[in-house]
């Protein structure tokens, strides 16, 4: 009873994957002979894990990647003349710190949406937001938004931490 109690208390508190590991716990023999701190931290790591994953897929989501699967891990090199330092570095998400732009260009069928998808997804993994925009929907959105107002100003602009951006 006092386990129904406790999972329920947990649910209540929104702590759903602690309820969850508390119960598999409970379950597994093999963890009786670990300590309350072991037990414990692993709880925690449990939750910080669920949460962090519901960011992620939220961040994805959000970002309305093409090709939301796309990552760089799954990157092709063969018969392409992509630089792999090039692209490991790329893959650090220095760039979006640094406000920097990447413009990706080459024939028709060469990759770029999948690169450009697969760098967005691991910008999201790097905990910033992201948004695709392929450029024909991208010129008029930024027209319509220096025109009402709502385009931000470079000049005047904060940074997501919340201080004033450094430009």
């Amino acid at each position: 009873m006092l386990t129904e109690q406790t999972v329920d208390r947990l649910r209540t508190l929104r702590l759903g994957a602690i309820a969850d590991a508390y119960l598999a716990q409970q379950r597994d023999a093999a963890t009786a002979s670990l300590s309350f701190d072991e037990r414990f931290g692993m709880l925690v790591d449990a939750e910080q894990l669920a949460r962090d994953n519901r960011a992620l897929k939220r961040r994805l989501k959000e970002a309305k990647l093409s090709l939301s699967q796309a990552c760089l891990e799954d990157l092709d090199y063969s018969g392409r003349k992509l630089d792999r330092a090039l692209v490991r570095q790329l893959a650090t998400c220095r760039w979006v710190v640094d406000h920097q732009h990447i413009v990706i260009t080459g024939p028709t069928g060469v990759g770029k949406t999948f690169f450009a998808c697969a760098l967005g997804q691991q910008a999201c993994r790097h905990h910033h937001r992201v948004i695709y925009r392929r450029l024909p929907r991208l010129f008029p959105e930024l027209t319509l938004a220096h025109g009402d107002g709502t385009y931000p100003n470079p000049a005047r602009s904060v940074c997501p931490c919340g201080c004033p951006d450094s430009r």
